[in-house]
C-alpha cells in the first residue's frame, strides 16, 4: 500500500475532499462528439479531444452516477491529456451526454457491454493503438468488472480505477446514514428525474417498471435498485444486482496492468471495497490512502484554486 498522497490541513476532512472540486471551476477543453450506435438500437456518445492518429495512445475516460464530460474529474483529466498531447475519449453511459437514450433501460454498475462495444471499435479504426482507461466511482466499478471478465482478451493495455463502489451493497448501505445521505439525495433525485422522464415517452410507458407515483418514493439507492434497476437489466433482484454486478470478485481473474485508488475516508464507501491480497491479481496495483474522500484527493494549492493528486497519478502510470 504505497502512501503518495497528503492532504493539505485545510483538506483533511473527507467532505471537503468530496464537495470542494464540484464548486470549483474547471476549463473544459474543446470537444468533438460522435454518437455511435449500439446492436440494441439504442445509442451512447463519445466526446473526442483530439483527432485519433492509429498507432498513438488514446485514453478512455468513464464517468461515474450520473456524470458526463461536463464533471469536474473529467475535465481535469481531459485537461492533464491535452497537455501531454495524450488523445482522450469520453464514454458517456446511456442517457448521461445530455440526450435521453431511446430504450426503457439505461446503465448500471456493471454494465461491461457498452464499453466492451466502444473498445472494440476504437480496436477495429485504430488497431495500433494502445488503448487506455481511467474509471472514476462507478464507472470505475464498470472497469474492474470488464478487466475480469475478460482477463487476457481485454482491449485495455492499462487501467487506472478510481473511488470504485466496488461492493455494491455495503456502499448502498453507507449511503443511507450520516452525512453520506446528502449525497444519496442529489444522486437519486437525479435517477428519479429521468425516470420521469422517460414515462412521459409513450412508447416506454409499457415497458417501464414502475408508475411515476412509485418512482417518488424509491429515495434510496436500495429500494430504486430493487425496483427500477434490477427489473430493467434482467437482474432478479436488487440483492441479485448487487452480486453480479460488484466489481471486487472480478479482480483476481484481471491480467493486464491495472492501478486501483481508494480513499478510507471516502464517505460513499465501507472497508468493504477494500480487496484483501487474495482477492487481488498480481496484475493489479492497489493503492489505499486514509484521506481523499470521494474522488477528491486534493493535495495542495488553496481553498480557491486547489491542486489534485489523481490526475499526475494516473498520467504516470499510463505511461510508466
Amino acid at each position: 500500500m504505497k502512501k503518495r498522497f497528503m492532504p493539505p490541513w485545510w483538506a483533511v476532512s473527507s467532505h471537503i475532499q468530496t464537495i470542494l472540486p464540484v464548486f470549483t471551476k474547471v476549463d473544459k477543453p474543446e470537444l468533438k462528439r460522435q454518437r455511435q450506435e449500439l446492436p440494441d438500437g439504442d445509442f451512447i456518445d463519445l466526446d473526442w479531444l483530439a483527432t485519433p492518429v492509429n498507432g498513438k495512445p488514446i485514453l478512455v475516460i468513464l464517468h461515474g452516477l450520473e456524470g458526463s464530460s461536463d464533471s469536474h474529474y473529467v475535465r481535469r483529466m481531459l485537461q492533464t491529456a491535452n497537455d501531454h498531447q495524450l488523445c482522450a475519449v469520453v464514454h458517456h453511459h446511456r442517457s448521461c451526454s445530455g440526450t435521453p437514450n431511446r430504450l426503457a433501460r439505461s446503465y448500471h454498475s456493471g454494465d461491461t457491454q457498452d464499453i466492451h462495444f466502444t473498445l472494440s471499435q476504437l480496436k477495429r479504426y485504430y488497431p495500433d493503438s494502445p488503448l487506455l482507461a481511467v474509471g472514476y466511482s462507478l464507472g470505475g466499478n464498470v472497469l474492474a468488472k470488464y478487466q475480469g471478465e475478460h482477463g487476457h482478451q481485454s482491449q485495455l493495455d492499462k487501467t487506472v480505477i478510481v473511488s470504485a463502489p466496488l461492493c455494491l451493497a455495503a456502499c448502498a448501505k453507507k449511503l443511507e446514514s450520516g452525512f453520506s445521505t446528502v449525497y444519496q439525495q442529489h444522486l437519486i433525485k437525479q435517477l428519479q428525474q429521468k425516470m420521469q422522464d422517460k414515462l412521459t415517452q409513450q412508447h416506454l410507458t409499457s415497458s417501464m417498471p414502475v408508475t411515476a407515483n412509485e418512482i417518488d418514493k424509491l429515495t434510496t439507492f436500495h429500494l430504486f435498485d430493487d425496483k427500477v434497476t434490477a427489473p430493467l437489466h434482467g437482474f432478479n433482484d436488487v440483492f441479485d444486482y448487487y452480486q453480479r454486478a460488484s466489481g471486487k470478485p472480478f479482480l483476481q481473474h484481471v491480467q493486464k496492468p491495472t492501478l486501483i485508488i481508494h480513499a478510507k475516508d471516502d464517505p460513499f464507501m465501507t472497508d468493504a471495497v477494500i480487496p484483501s491480497e487474495d482477492e487481488l491479481s498480481k496484475h493489479v496495483e492497489y493503492e489505499l490512502h486514509h484521506h481523499g474522500g470521494h474522488v477528491g484527493f486534493i493535495c495542495g494549492g488553496t481553498p480557491w484554486k486547489p491542486k489534485y493528486y489523481l490526475e499526475s497519478r494516473i498520467i504516470s502510470f499510463m505511461t510508466s
